[in-house]
């Protein structure tokens, strides 16, 4: 009888541990029950090279967010750790090639220079009495601006032996995931063991009540801010090495990630809250969403819809904590008082995963034969030409009967390799990808190498890979021939100025080379500036408009595509199309129409539609094992206000 008592007794209490656990832990409970809908709803989910995968994706983030914690604990905010991390791995890998200076020495150079950073901040903040987050901003901008200096906006190959922290020990466990643990369990020490670590809490809890205890807050603040940088160097090491390349324009808006991981996990923004598991719990949860949205071939547009949801959620959620934390509990009411807080928590998690789950299964398209799975990374559907390929690969697919998932790398090569990894472990038939950066996706590309799927490029080749095909226009012929026709049109003399696409991109490059090259037989023409716009309207306009400031008669303009064109048009203003001829390079719908309308002089123009189904029907071919061409060159023609109205684009 007593054993019996016994045994459901601590059967109970076992449960009731259980249950405790999971609804004072609102987070947990949503990423148990993502991971067991995301099994349900797709079987390439629970392997153990998608769950690796997902550990990979989440590191970046996990290191950066544990860093932020320390900040949020302290009830402050650092805005500044993605441009930190990209200015530390810009500095690594810059004193080790570029100046020769012994890795081990540029590795020490990096870490110090993400410490200094949070030096800066702490002492704009402790001192300088700004808000963290303006002097946070602050720093976001100048650390961005001075990667941007010293890499002259290249990406620089990354030392071989630190691009080691992206591989994996035994062919199967990832370093980056090792680095995430290690760096989780030294915040969680910290956190619960230090001196430090409970000066956070004190000074997040009550700050003039921390001070008047004794602590030197402001000196505490330094430290804080500085084990915050130290965390964002890491975090930029462990970045550059996934994609053996150090990118300046890397981990932009990764902040916001960090600090949704922090408050995901339980943290509350008010501060004097908030823990290391949790923080990795918050990491995973966004890394698991982003994995089986993937999976699940959910639009690259829906997928930042539910992302935002989840983000809004956690933060409804820690404003509904902290309200529920303040409501006095009766005396004599024990844990019952806990149940409506506790409820709380747990309907909110419960509607979070409802959301999640409802998007899913509304966009789940089915399954298709392994061959006719198809998997496009595009570099950014921002962009009028992108959104073209995207047209025409997704006609031929539904033309051919394939199943093609098409993603949007948001001009981010992290993402992008996340992308691919999560393609590859999917086991599609193949990969067609539009590289944000030629050298950043070899490591992926590789990884799909080794699992035997054929990759296609398209538009921009892929450094240090094997592809199956590249589809492209043949943007070097391209080039010349927009020097030609600029030459032509000023009569072979006049002084002229080049908008330039985003570096590292093998469309750049070739485009400008082409350029550069046709302009030799015109020794008449002068090139007084170029600039990189980024393929990008707005720094179209931007950046020419302040190469006006600086060259007022500029007869001529180049720039690498149509939207920078337009953005030099909207600059040069009534100058466009009269006394300023203006090339564009691409033939978008919107180029085409200021082609007719005289402002935009000629535009060398592509077909994006053909690519994109060139780029389909190769990769249909390589997935059924059949012989495709290298290289298959689009052509490209000049169009004018003569031949504009017979171009279908």
């Amino acid at each position: 009888m007593a054993t019996d008592t016994l045994k459901r007794t601590t059967g109970a209490s076992g449960a009731s541990a259980v249950r405790r656990l999971l609804l004072d832990n609102g987070a947990l409970s949503a990423l148990i029950v993502l991971v067991i809908a995301m099994s349900l709803l797709s079987g390439d989910f629970l392997t153990t090279q998608n769950l690796l995968n997902v550990g990979v994706q989440a590191a970046v983030t996990a290191i950066l967010a544990f860093g932020v914690t320390f900040v949020i604990v302290s009830a402050g905010i650092d805005l500044s750790v993605g441009s930190v991390a990209a200015l530390s791995a810009t500095v690594l890998a810059w004193t080790a090639t570029s100046e020769g200076l012994p890795v081990w020495i540029a590795v020490i150079l990096a870490i110090a220079t993400g410490i200094a950073c949070g030096l800066v901040n702490g002492v704009l903040i402790s001192y300088g009495k700004l808000p963290p987050f303006i002097a946070t901003l602050a720093m976001l901008s100048v650390g961005r601006g001075l990667s941007l200096v010293i890499s002259q906006g290249s990406p620089i190959a990354f030392p071989d032996s630190v691009s080691h922290l992206g591989d994996t020990l035994g062919g199967w466990l990832p370093v980056p995931v090792l680095i995430m643990i290690v760096m989780g369990l030294i915040t969680a020490v910290i956190l619960g063991r230090t001196y430090i670590g409970r000066s956070m809490y004190a000074i997040g809890g009550n700050e003039e009540a921390a001070r008047l205890s004794g602590l030197r807050v402001k000196k505490q603040k330094l430290a804080i801010y500085a084990l915050s940088g130290l965390f964002a160097a890491a975090a930029g090491i462990v970045l550059a090495s996934r994609l053996s390349s150090a990118q300046p324009q890397a981990a932009q808006g990764y902040e916001l990630d960090a600090i949704a991981a922090v408050v995901i996990g339980g943290a509350s923004l008010a501060g004097g809250t908030g823990k290391a598991s949790g923080t990795l719990i918050g990491a995973l949860i966004l890394a698991v969403l982003r994995n089986g949205l993937n999976l699940l071939s959910v639009s690259a547009f829906w997928q930042q819809v539910v992302i935002g949801v989840v983000i809004a959620l956690a933060v409804l959620l820690d404003t509904v904590r902290r309200k529920a934390g303040a409501t006095p509990v009766a005396a004599g009411t024990g844990a019952s008082g806990k149940k409506g807080p506790q409820a709380v928590k747990f309907a909110l998690a419960a509607v979070l995963v409802a959301a999640v789950l409802g998007a899913m299964s509304l966009f789940n398209s089915g399954s298709s034969p392994a061959n006719q799975k198809l998997g496009l990374s595009l570099s950014t559907l921002n962009n009028p030409f992108f959104v073209q390929i995207k047209q025409g690969a997704q006609e031929a697919a539904k033309k051919a009967g394939a199943d093609l998932t098409v993603t949007d790398a948001q001009n981010d090569a992290s993402q992008q390799a996340n992308q691919l990894q999560n393609f590859t472990s999917e086991g599609v038939g193949s990969i067609i990808v539009n590289p944000v950066d030629s050298d950043a996706a070899g490591p992926a590309v590789r990884a799909a190498n080794k699992a035997d799927i054929p990759v296609i490029g398209v538009d921009r080749g892929v450094n240090k890979a094997d592809t199956a095909a590249l589809v492209a226009s043949d943007n070097v012929a391209g080039g010349k021939l927009a020097a030609k026709t600029l030459a032509e049109k000023l009569g072979g003399k006049g002084e002229i100025v080049i908008l330039q696409g985003q570096a590292g991109t093998s469309a750049s490059r070739e485009r400008g080379a082409g350029f550069a090259e046709g302009l030799k037989d015109y020794p008449g023409i002068k090139v007084l500036a170029k600039q990189p716009a980024d393929f990008d309207r707005t720094k179209g306009l931007d950046v020419m408009t302040n190469m006006l400031q600086a060259h007022p008669a500029v007869d001529g303009v180049f720039a690498e595509n149509d939207e920078m064109a337009l953005g030099a048009i909207k600059a040069l203003g009534s100058k466009a199309g009269t006394s300023v001829a203006v090339i564009g390079f691409d033939g978008t719908p919107d180029g085409l129409t200021a082609v007719k309308a005289g402002t935009l002089y000629a535009s060398v123009a592509q077909q994006p539609k053909e690519l994109g189904r060139i780029a389909v029907e190769n990769a249909l071919k390589a997935a059924e094992g059949k012989t495709v061409a290298e290289t298959v060159k689009v052509p490209v023609k000049v169009v004018t206000s003569q031949n504009v109205d017979g171009f279908s684009g």
